[in-house]
């Protein structure tokens, strides 16, 4: 049924229970981090909005504010998926290193 080899497959006796944890704890830090960027990008996204269409105070002030807020969730996504991708590939690196050590030994 399981066609996908386990993560730790070959470094099943130099492997303890924490290091499991801390691989995992590593991973999910990650997404973690991922989804404070999302949620950071579309708070200043939706306070660009609310600048540009804001009728109370219509001023060509208030409507760059907005749009530099817009970019700026903009920018902030890009960013954080970036370092998400980046940091994905790292620990699958870092991963595919120790289980290259496990299979020498």
């Amino acid at each position: 049924m399981q066609d996908k080899p386990a993560p730790y497959q070959g470094l099943e006796d130099r492997l303890i229970l924490r290091d499991y944890l801390a691989a995992d704890r590593t991973i999910l830090a990650n997404e973690r981090t991922f989804l404070a960027y999302i949620r950071t990008a579309l708070t200043l996204f939706v306070a660009g909005l609310s600048f540009v269409h804001l009728k109370i105070f219509s001023s060509p002030i208030v409507e760059a504010i907005g749009v530099i807020f817009i970019l700026l969730g903009i920018a902030t996504f890009f960013v954080g998926l970036v370092r998400y991708k980046r940091m994905q590939v790292l620990i699958r690196e870092i991963k595919k290193k120790e289980l290259g050590e496990g299979n020498a030994s």
